[in-house]
C-alpha cells in the first residue's frame, strides 16, 4: 500500500482496481482495502450487531447470520468487548466491599474518571490538566457557559448555527435570557448561502469579522450533526479572538471523529458526549476542556464537592480549595459504571492515534463517495432514475467520516427498506439519510455492502 500513499481516494481506487484487473466497483477492490488495512484489527475490539438480532431486519430477504451493517456510530458507537468484564468487576467489588470500593481495586470510584483523563486528552489534543470528565453534554455547556459568556450591553451575542442541534438551540438561548437578553437580539445565526447546503468558512470569518465588537462568544459544533460539515475550528478560534470574543465547541460529532488539537488552536472551551463516536454508551459520561489560559482566571459559577482538591476533599471543613481550570467544574462523584464503557473505549483507542484513524477515515469515507457517485448521480438522459445528492461538503478537509445522503425518492421507503436488509443508519427529513463509516470497527466491505443493499432498497442494480 505504500505506493498508494497520498493518492485521493478516488485515486487509489482506481489504481487497485488497475493492480487487480477489475472494475473499480468491484467488492474485490473492497476485499483488497480491507486485506491491507492496518487498523482492522480494532473491530474485534468490539461487538457487532448480528442481522438477526436487529428488530427491523426482514430474514427472508437477508443472512441473518451476517454481521449487520452498522453505519451509524454517529447516533451510537458500538459496545467494546470489555465492557462488561470491567463492569462485572465494579458489581463484584460493590458486592463483596462495600463502601471500601470508594478507594480500593484498579478503579477506586472516589477518582475513577480522573484516571481516563489522560486518554481523552490524546483525543481531543488537549493537555490532561484541561479535560473533565462529568455529566452529560448539554449540562457541561450550561456550566461553561455561565463562566465564559459574559455579556455587556455592548458585547452580548453569541454566534451559532442556524440549524445548529436543538440542545445547543436551547441552551444559547436560555443562558441569554438568564442574564437578561433577548434571543432575537442576542442570537447571531449563520445561514449558508441560497442553494447551498453547508457553511462556506470565509462566509463565518467575514460574520465574525463584520459582528466581531458586538459578540462575546462564537459557540458552534465542530461537526455539523445533519450535513457532516466539520469546521475549520482552527481559522474560527484565531478570527474570533482577534476580534475579542470567546470560542466554545460543542464537540458532539467531532470527538473520536476528527484530528483535534483544541490545545494548540487555543480554544477557550469545549464540550462533547462520549456515545457517539467514542463509544460509551447510551447516556455515557461526558467532557469538558477549559484551556490552561483560563486555569486561574475563569472560575466555576456553580461549585460543588468534587471540584474541591482531591487531598483534601474529605476533611469536610466547608472551606472551599477549588481545584484550578476545568477540573473546579466538577459538581458530584460520577458513577462508575459510566466509567467503565469509556474505559474500554479509550483503551481501544490508545492502541492507534487520531492520526491513523483520520486517514483510514478520509479513504474509507471517500471510498463511499465513489461508489454513491458511480451508481446514484443524476442523469438526464435518465431523468425517472433514482438519485442521490451528497449535502456534505466533497473535500475530505472539511467532514469528518458522516456523509449526509439526499433522496430524490421517498426517503421513508428507502430506509424502511435497508433497515429489513441488516443496515443500521440513521433518517433526517425530508429527504436525508446519514452514513457513517466509523474507521474504528467498519470495513470497505461494509461500505460496498451497504451500496449493494442500497441498490435493492431504491430499486436500481448495483452489480
Amino acid at each position: 500500500m505504500e505506493q498508494l500513499s497520498g493518492l485521493s481516494a478516488r485515486e487509489t481506487v482506481e489504481r487497485v482496481a488497475a493492480l487487480l484487473g477489475c472494475h473499480p466497483t468491484s467488492e474485490q477492490v473492497a476485499a483488497f482495502l480491507d486485506h491491507h488495512d492496518e487498523l482492522r484489527h480494532l473491530r474485534e475490539k468490539f461487538f457487532v450487531p448480528k442481522i438477526a438480532d436487529l428488530p427491523t431486519s426482514d430474514l427472508s430477504l437477508v443472512d441473518g447470520t451476517q454481521d449487520s451493517i452498522y453505519l451509524v456510530g454517529n447516533s451510537l458507537g458500538l459496545q467494546p468487548k470489555t465492557v462488561k468484564k470491567y463492569l462485572d468487576e465494579e458489581l463484584d467489588k460493590w458486592a463483596k466491599m462495600g463502601v471500601h470500593g470508594h478507594t480500593e481495586g484498579s478503579r477506586p470510584w472516589a477518582w475513577a474518571e480522573n484516571d481516563l483523563e489522560a486518554l481523552m486528552a490524546r483525543v481531543v489534543g488537549a493537555q490532561p490538566e484541561e479535560v473533565a470528565l462529568m455529566n452529560g453534554l448539554t449540562v457541561n455547556l450550561h456550566l461553561l457557559m455561565l463562566s465564559f459568556y459574559r455579556p455587556t450591553a455592548a458585547r452580548h451575542k453569541i454566534v451559532l448555527e442556524d440549524k445548529a442541534f436543538p440542545s445547543d438551540h436551547y441552551a444559547v438561548e436560555s443562558q441569554i435570557r438568564l442574564r437578561g437578553f433577548d434571543p432575537e437580539e442576542s442570537m447571531l445565526l449563520l445561514k449558508h448561502r441560497p442553494d447551498e447546503e453547508t457553511l462556506r468558512t470565509e462566509d463565518i470569518l467575514d460574520l465574525i469579522e463584520k459582528e466581531g465588537s458586538s459578540v462575546a462568544l462564537v459557540m458552534l459544533s465542530g461537526v455539523q450533526y445533519y450535513t457532516g460539515q466539520l469546521f475549520n475550528m482552527a481559522a474560527i478560534t484565531k478570527a474570533a479572538q482577534k476580534q475579542g470574543c470567546l470560542v466554545g465547541f460543542d464537540l458532539a460529532h467531532a470527538a473520536g471523529n476528527a484530528e483535534l488539537k483544541l490545545h494548540d488552536w487555543g480554544v477557550d472551551f469545549a464540550c462533547w458526549c462520549s456515545y457517539k463516536y467514542l463509544n460509551s454508551g447510551c447516556g455515557g459520561i461526558a467532557g469538558a476542556f477549559v484551556h490552561e489560559k483560563h486555569q486561574h482566571t475563569v472560575k466555576p459559577a456553580l461549585t460543588g464537592w468534587w471540584g474541591h482538591n482531591l487531598k483534601t476533599r474529605f476533611d469536610m471543613n466547608n472551606e472551599l480549595e477549588l481545584q484550578p481550570g476545568v477540573k473546579g467544574f466538577r459538581l458530584s462523584n460520577q458513577s462508575v459504571f459510566l466509567v467503565c464503557p469509556l474505559q474500554a473505549s479509550l483503551e481501544v483507542f490508545n492502541m492507534t492515534s487520531m492520526q491513523m484513524l483520520r486517514k483510514k477515515s478520509m479513504l474509507l469515507t471517500g471510498y463511499l463517495e465513489y461508489l454513491i457517485g458511480h451508481y446514484y448521480h443524476e442523469d438526464p438522459a435518465h431523468p425517472g432514475r433514482p438519485h442521490v445528492r451528497i449535502i456534505t461538503p466533497s473535500d475530505p478537509q472539511q467532514r469528518g467520516c458522516q456523509l449526509s445522503l439526499s433522496f430524490s425518492v421517498p426517503i421513508d421507503t428507502v430506509f424502511r427498506e435497508l433497515e429489513k436488509r441488516g443496515v443500521a443508519c440513521d433518517m433526517r427529513h425530508p429527504s436525508v439519510l446519514r452514513i457513517a463509516p466509523v474507521p474504528l470497527y467498519n470495513s470497505f466491505s461494509d461500505v460496498h455492502r451497504f451500496i449493494e443493499n442500497l441498490g435493492a432498497a431504491v430499486g436500481t442494480n448495483c452489480q
